[in-house]
């Protein structure tokens, strides 16, 4: 038992290097002392005695039993949605127990991402007569996806850097930064669709409204004169249009193509994800029925509803949702086929094209729905984007293509605005 003990006590590698360092200088002043004698010798031995001494019990200052708070500033403070492309400003107050002196203290906190990417942020804070500090740092430009914070650990070290202490600190915490949204003021050509502008047949599907008033919208060219809301012009000093409540409201099935090689890179399906969150918050707002079919590792269908509590299953899903699907869409409508509602409005979100995807909007026509197809080409894409729509609409099919987030509204809001 004892040569154990003394096999730990001598092994280097339990022991920090500034430990047989101060060893050294304590025994070399203790046998200076007890072979040179003097009080220059005395001196120099209680110096470095208590030197050793104040530097041991650094270990007890009280850093491994650090307490902290977490607080996040902005819309994760609040509970609301924090959009990818925004920063998240974090603040990290620290309370260190006991009385022993502290020069400065270290925080690194770390930031963990869904799919394993870490992120680790690091700053430095002198603690005040009660021992208390905090450091604010602010994240990069976020991704979409699911984060949560890993471990936060607090380090200091002596005045001579010999020693440095540790103390960890349990903050695990969590939050979601939703897909990025446009506002989208009208989607012109769904309703034209509705009314059978595009197809004969769709004015047997078509939604009637109703004479009772249901809000105010901004005002789309064509719109009669009756139906102009001159009370609410008169005020905003642009043109106001009534929205009247509809007997029924047409469902709509989206399509999120989720196929690993129909994208170039990350940021183009990020562009995908970010349409299909702006229709659905489109729709949420416009109390429209809109469902989702989004088929990767895992197939993931939503009928059309017209709950809030159905928006938020959809962008719960759309945060985590990634490129890593295999199957052709010809095969998902196939196997979808009668799941599908005859008479919706079918949209394609998908940078495909050619002539599969023609055959593919031939079969949606097939199961009496009508198609759209959102072509996502960001900008940077090859050219051909003018052939390709004059292509898909000679057939008598909608199209539209997405090169940037921020031209979405204009895209569909369709004929341009008069104030």
């Amino acid at each position: 038992m004892n040569r154990q003990f003394m096999k730990r006590l001598l092994d280097r590698s339990s022991y920090p290097a500034g430990f047989w360092a101060i060893t050294s200088c304590v025994i070399c002043s203790l046998f200076f002392l007890l072979f040179q004698g003097g009080k220059l010798a005395a001196m120099l031995f209680f110096i470095v005695l208590i030197l050793a001494i104040y530097l041991l019990l650094g270990n007890w200052s009280g850093v491994k039993r650090t307490r902290g708070v977490r607080k996040l500033a902005g819309a994760a403070q609040q509970s609301a949605e924090l959009q990818a492309g925004h920063s998240l400003k974090v603040t990290i107050e620290v309370q260190i127990p006991g009385v022993w002196p502290i020069a400065y203290m270290v925080i690194r906190d770390q930031l963990i991402r869904q799919n394993g990417e870490e992120s680790v942020f690091e700053g430095t804070f002198v603690p005040d007569w009660k021992r208390k500090g905090e450091v604010l740092y602010s994240t990069p430009p976020l991704r979409r996806g699911l984060y949560r914070f890993g471990y936060t650990e607090c380090s200091t070290e002596d005045i001579f850097g010999f020693f440095q202490h540790k103390g960890r600190i349990e903050l695990r915490e969590q939050f979601v930064v939703y897909p990025q949204t446009a506002a989208i003021r009208e989607w012109t050509q769904f309703h034209q669709m509705m009314k059978g502008l595009q197809h004969n047949s769709a004015s047997t599907r078509a939604h009637r409204e109703t004479t009772q008033i249901n809000g105010v919208r901004e005002y789309i060219y064509g719109d009669r004169l009756s139906r102009i809301h001159w009370g609410a012009t008169a005020k905003t000093g642009t043109w106001k249009s009534k929205e009247f409540e509809r007997e029924s409201l047409p469902k709509t099935i989206l399509l999120l193509d989720r196929s690993s090689r129909a994208y170039r890179n990350a940021e183009e399906f990020e562009l995908a994800v970010s349409v299909t969150a702006s229709l659905f918050r489109y729709a949420s707002s416009r109390n429209l029925a809109l469902g989702l079919v989004s088929v990767g590792k895992e197939a993931v269908y939503m009928e059309p509803q017209q709950s809030h509590n159905h928006y938020r299953q959809v962008m719960s899903h759309l945060v985590s949702a990634e490129a890593d699907g295999f199957h052709s869409l010809s095969s998902i409508i196939k196997d979808r086929a009668r799941q599908l509602p005859a008479g919706c409005f079918f949209v394609l979100v998908s940078p495909q094209n050619g002539s599969s995807i023609l055959q593919l909007l031939h079969e949606i026509e097939r199961l009496q729905m009508n198609p759209c197809h959102m072509w996502i080409h960001p900008s940077g894409a090859p050219s051909g984007a003018s052939d390709w729509l004059k292509q898909v609409r000679s057939h008598g099919y909608a199209a539209e293509e997405i090169r940037q987030l921020d031209e979405l509204p204009n895209v569909l809001g369709g004929a341009k605005r008069y104030a």
